[in-house]
């Protein structure tokens, strides 16, 4: 073989990993939306009461955000290409298991399974994508807009998707979709993929579990909080328990010798800022995804798959935003200016949003605001998430992963949490009364609209200006030289 064939060969492998990379980001994202509009058939079939529905959600982000440092840790200890290749097949139990189930509590422990699969395969993802990239500032930006894209690509996907299966085939389709794209990655994954390195070390489960069940104790006091009374035994015993259990993982990180999350990590420059861009996307931006297929179906009456259809313009102005756009943009504004100015107009968006018309329609009431979150989306997404990455040395490119992973699911989790509370307070759960349900869901977009206004205005004042300004997702000079 020519040494011209050979270096195609590579190349071709190395963007052919790219694309497996890619559809792992897309397959996480699309099964926290994909059941958004079986939602209503599984409580029918399954017996959720309606408070217990965004559990179907909740089970799944928990466990995944919960989980992902766990799973950068593994990362780093026995390599990503096995970690990523074990959580495909962890991903592929769990959809079976929420196919089949016959109960709500098979149901969310199916949910809890693929989250565990999917808090596996994103670190692994995104440090093969820095290992394989990473050397290169170019390519690095090209491949994390391409990953970057199929964040929203998968959510619009998601919804479409579920809209198609659950209208005209059945409901546990949404999650039996993903046992034979698991199996392909599965089956792919040892030809295209650096193993990674591996090294000795140990596993933090103490840390692992308190992390999970405080955040799970904190969503579940938040959630219940509207039904139960904010101030009911249930509520105060699961918050303060939640706070307690998050609490003592912080005091034993700091403690250990081999902690799942380094504290010391976060002395580096703009990682705690970016993750926090990130916790701050996703609190703003799930919400809109969960209230505007609600306004679609109950409000204006689309069915299960129209309402998918409505919402792929919103994804074509995100991917071509984020491919297209956001690569040029950084390098012209540089990361920081970018992440503010997407965080400032996702929440423009959002306000407008919350103009939502109990006799509206999709042309007139979502879709101009739709597109205005897009293009905030857009533009906040890849540079928060470069610098995220880039902070970090390549020996905790795992932990960097699992962390900025977490922070994007912990948002969702908790920011989905708040804003339906909000949005059931001001009337989003009155079955029947549009006017008080269109009421409800206008409070949670404008909630979500203050999350990436405070995001933007945090970000502006903590994120610092890279010196290398003009150069897209660079390292930082402190730890390039270990790249």
């Amino acid at each position: 073989m020519s040494p011209t064939t050979s270096h195609g060969s590579a190349s071709g492998r190395r963007w052919l990993a790219l694309g497996l990379i890619a559809a792992a980001q897309f397959m996480v994202i699309m099964d926290t939306s994909i059941i958004g509009v079986a939602l209503p058939k599984m409580q029918e079939d399954l017996g959720f009461t309606p408070s217990g529905l965004s559990w179907v959600f909740n089970a799944y982000v928990i466990a995944f955000g919960g989980l992902l440092l766990l799973g950068g840790r593994l990362t780093d200890l026995l390599g990503a290409r096995r970690i990523f290749g074990t959580g495909w097949v962890v991903l592929a139990v769990g959809s079976l298991m929420a196919g089949l189930a016959d109960s709500v509590t098979v149901e969310l422990a199916g949910r809890a399974v693929q989250g565990a699969g999917s808090a596996l395969v994103a670190p692994a993802a995104l440090t093969l994508l820095f290992s394989i990239f990473g050397t290169n500032p170019h390519e690095l930006t090209k491949a994390l807009a391409l990953y970057g894209a199929a964040a929203p690509a998968g959510g619009t996907a998601g919804v479409f998707l579920g809209g198609v299966l659950t209208q005209y085939v059945s409901w546990p389709w949404v999650f039996f979709i993903n046992v034979p794209i698991a199996l392909a990655i599965v089956v792919l994954t040892p030809s295209v993929m650096p193993a990674g390195a591996t090294r000795r070390g140990s596993l933090d489960v103490a840390g692992a579990a308190t992390v999970t069940l405080g955040l799970a104790a904190v969503v579940y006091a938040v959630v219940r909080g509207p039904e139960a009374g904010w101030t009911s035994a249930s509520t105060l015993i699961a918050g303060t328990g939640g706070l307690v259990l998050l609490g003592l993982f912080v005091a034993l990180q700091a403690n250990l010798r081999e902690p799942l999350m380094r504290l010391g990590i976060f002395r580096a420059p703009n990682l705690a800022a970016s993750n926090f861009a990130q916790l701050m996307l996703g609190a703003a931006w799930i919400p809109m995804f969960f209230f505007v297929n609600l306004y679609l179906q109950q409000v204006i009456g689309l069915g299960a798959f129209a309402s998918g259809a409505a919402l792929l313009p919103l994804t074509v102005t995100i991917i071509i935003g984020m491919v297209a756009a956001a690569p040029r943009l950084i390098a012209r504004f540089g990361p920081k200016a970018l992440t503010v100015v997407g965080l400032g107009t996702l929440a423009v968006g959002l306000g407008w949003l919350s103009e939502l018309r109990p006799d509206g329609s999709f042309v007139v009431d979502v879709l101009p605001a739709s597109l205005v979150t897009a293009a905030g989306m857009a533009m906040a997404f890849i540079p928060s998430l470069g610098m995220a990455l880039s902070s970090a040395a390549p020996e905790e490119a795992g932990l960097a992963s699992g962390l900025v992973s977490t922070s994007y699911q912990v948002g969702s989790a908790l920011g989905l949490a708040v804003i339906t509370a909000l949005a059931s307070g001001f009337g989003a759960d009155d079955a029947g009364d549009v006017v008080a349900q269109t009421t409800g869901f206008s409070a949670g977009l404008l909630g979500a609209a203050g999350i990436a206004a405070v995001g933007a205005l945090l970000s502006a004042a903590w994120l610092r200006t890279p010196s290398n300004e003009g150069s897209s997702q660079e390292v930082p000079s402190e730890t390039s030289s270990a790249h």
